[in-house]
């Protein structure tokens, strides 16, 4: 278990870097990265290198045992490299562009960026690929972080290279972004710009190839470090962070990429929920490469610097927030950052070692924490130290791009609702992978597929086979609307998954934006809506519908932003008809269907033609699951108490404010004592090895067990 932060020694005098590894050793540090931001220190002018602080920061780590995640350095050029070379600046859509001054200030794109960046690199990895300090490689830093797009003119030469490679010809080009419409047609690629300021909304195939080629470009960067690095000889794993369901970069294709997964997760104690968002993001690192634990790479010790109002976490919470990252498949905790920085515009940020110095609950937490995380045994890793989960949810980054552009019925936060869609299932502790639509889906019992507008047909092939198979398959509203290319199919809409689903949607029926819109469940800080508050109409109108109320087999349920209509079609081949579970109660659908179910080969797929409410996504989920005889890792009705399940290892976390106890027999892994129940303070934890019980799921003992019986499809029909 690694354990320890982001180390910037360059920030202060020499005779501190001893005081550091003094305080790394009693706070039980095992590793840090150094040199994530140090290309000027390191080349202070394009001729020039200077090892000798870096040579001395390294020999001093080795010498007290402590390992280097050691950093290219090519996340932030130095001021000399734009001034010689200003070509190199990105620029935003208008045109503008980006200065140094900050950070990131590099056109991915850049041929001069990339050629100092080869060269920084290859001299760094010739010096340092023996030294017996340095444990990993963390190439660049968070990739597009701050910069998600470039416009500048490299940009726009390197996507016509990349598009040419894509179609081969202009007329593949011009059919597939259908370029008779607003008279768009391209007589050769050098016509083509980034999706620059336009007078209206730009074609939408065109952005969605912008953001495909900018995540290429991206992870064509992190290549050619990782490339330089091994072609060293260096042995050492090569990691860079990731930044959770991140935007512009698609994580599914980076991940095989990567020796190991690393993020940055960073949930707001403002927000209670924000445990759920976390959780979340766990389960996708793991889910990026299964089999391999991942590294929590940052987070903070306390408050950040970067919010409207950065609130510290409470007692207690950084260790349960760390502690649920080992239980959904972390070797490695770790900060931004170790010593508090004195300037700069992260200088309020909370690190290992405050600027309120050592008589502070954050050290004492930064210690005590070392010490838990240096009793734990080795943890389960490979198929031993799987989550266990029967139940899939689709995220697909190319599908979120797509809903991104402009001009669609609703305005969505795919993000956002995915998020929803996964907390629905955390309250019920129902342990869950993350998958892209064309992933191995065996094993899975309940696959969960929610706003799958755009749905490739080798996508939607996987899902069908999948329910032909044996597998319950959930889809809900504005799912297989469009292709790859974002272009409507032959034949209307859910065609892909139409054998399967036996239904198609007629009119998609869009309902006012609720006010809870933009935000994700463990969200704080996401937009409050579009349009206003749920229900607003231009004045003088009469007010739109804003709820779609449905009646289901499971009791009454409230949908939101579509209310389609859905029309059931014949069997044909596939088999039976599909069944019409709920109907509209309310509205302009009242007593049409809403809810559909249809047996095709073993399997069976649900259409949901609404977007539920959080009471609704729990609902839904708890009866689907059911169907597919799903077990939660947790039977409790405390919706505070978290559970993971890491092999046979069981996480249990109390986010709540009030004690708990559960009932859990096993060996406490931190103690070693024989357990039959643990007792939770807020933010409590437990780990416990229940391996002589893990086929059995175990029961809370702080309330009444919650109901989790369904009817049968039979009694359904």
């Amino acid at each position: 278990m690694h354990y320890g932060g982001d180390y910037n020694p360059e920030q202060w005098p020499e005779e501190v870097w001893h005081d550091d590894v003094r305080l790394m050793r009693e706070a039980g540090v095992t590793m840090v990265t150094v040199g994530v931001f140090s290309w000027a220190r390191i080349q202070p002018d394009e001729h020039s290198f200077d090892w000798g602080w870096l040579d001395r920061v390294l020999d001093l780590l080795h010498e007290n045992g402590i390992a280097v995640d050691l950093a290219t350095a090519t996340a932030s050029p130095p001021p000399w490299a734009s001034t010689a070379y200003p070509e190199m600046l990105p620029q935003d859509e208008n045109g503008a562009v980006y200065w140094p001054g900050s950070r990131q200030a590099y056109a991915p794109s850049s041929p001069v960026y990339r050629r100092l960046a080869a060269r920084l690199v290859t001299e760094l990895v010739g010096r340092y690929a023996a030294h017996p300090a340095v444990a990993m490689w963390h190439v660049n830093n968070e990739y597009g972080c701050h910069l998600h797009y470039d416009y500048s003119d490299n940009a726009a030469v390197a996507f016509r290279l990349w598009l040419a490679g894509r179609y081969g010809s202009v007329e593949a080009l011009n059919e597939a972004w259908g370029t008779l419409f607003w008279s768009q047609r391209y007589g050769s690629f050098d016509e083509i710009v980034p999706p620059r300021k336009a007078p209206y909304s730009h074609n939408p195939a065109g952005v969605l190839d912008f953001k495909r080629f900018t995540s290429d470009t991206l992870l064509g960067l992190f290549r050619m470090e990782r490339d330089i690095i091994k072609a060293s000889g260096a042995a050492q794993p090569v990691t860079t962070n990731f930044m959770g369901f991140f935007p512009p970069a698609d994580y599914w294709a980076w991940a095989p990429e990567l020796d190991v997964i690393s993020d940055d997760n960073y949930a707001d104690p403002n927000d209670p929920e924000s445990f759920r968002g976390a959780a979340f993001t766990r389960d996708l690192m793991r889910s990026l490469k299964p089999g391999t634990p991942w590294i929590l790479m940052e987070q903070a010790t306390n408050s950040v610097n970067w919010r409207p109002s950065n609130a510290p976490k409470a007692p207690g919470q950084m260790a349960a927030l760390s502690m649920q990252a080992v239980g959904r498949g972390a070797d490695g905790i770790n900060f931004f950052q170790w010593r508090q920085s004195r300037r700069g515009s992260e200088k309020f940020h909370s690190s290992m070692v405050p600027q309120a110095g050592l008589e502070t609950r954050t050290w004492r937490e930064v210690v005590a924490l070392g010490e838990t995380l240096g009793r734990l045994p080795a943890l389960p890793a490979g198929a031993a130290g799987g989550s266990g989960a029967s139940v899939a949810l689709v995220i697909d980054w190319e599908n979120r791009w797509a809903l991104e552009n402009p001009d669609h019925p609703v305005v969505l936060d795919y993000a956002q609702l995915v998020q929803r869609w996964y907390s629905a299932l955390h309250r019920q502790n129902v342990a869950v992978d993350l998958v892209h639509p064309t992933s191995a889906l065996d094993g899975y019992a309940l696959v969960v597929a929610p706003q799958l507008y755009l749905l490739g047909s080798a996508g939607a092939a996987n899902l069908s086979a999948f329910v032909r198979g044996g597998g319950h398959l959930l889809v809900s509203a504005f799912s297989d609307v469009v292709d790859e290319t974002d272009a409507f199919r032959e034949g209307g809409f859910q065609v892909g998954l139409r054998e399967v689903l036996g239904v198609a949607v007629e009119d998609f029926g869009a309902l006012v934006l609720p006010a809870s819109a933009g935000r994700a469940a463990g969200d704080s800080a996401g937009d409050a809506g579009v349009g206003g508050v749920a229900g607003a109409s231009a004045p003088g109108s009469a007010p739109g519908e804003s709820r779609a109320p449905i009646d289901t087999p499971f009791g009454a349920l409230t949908g939101e932003y579509f209310a389609e209509e859905l029309q059931l079609l014949a069997p044909g081949d596939s088999g039976e008809p599909a069944e019409v579970l709920g109907r509209y109660s309310g509205g302009r659908l009242a007593g049409l269907p809403a809810l559909t179910s249809k047996a095709t080969g073993a399997g069976r797929a649900h259409y949901l033609a609404t977007i539920p409410d959080d009471d609704g996504m729990l609902a839904v989920t708890r009866w689907a699951a059911g169907l597919a005889g799903v077990q939660p890792v947790l039977d409790t009705p405390n919706e505070w108490v978290e559970a993971a399940r890491r092999g046979s290892l069981l996480t249990i976390i109390n986010h709540g404010t009030e004690p708990v106890e559960v009932a859990v027999t096993g060996v406490d892994v931190v103690s070693g004592a024989s357990v039959t129940a643990v007792s939770l303070e807020r933010f409590g934890w437990a780990l416990v090895d229940t391996a002589p019980v893990a086929a059995a799921p175990v029961s809370a003992a702080s309330g009444p067990a919650a109901s989790t019986s369904v009817p049968s499809t039979q009694e359904l029909s």
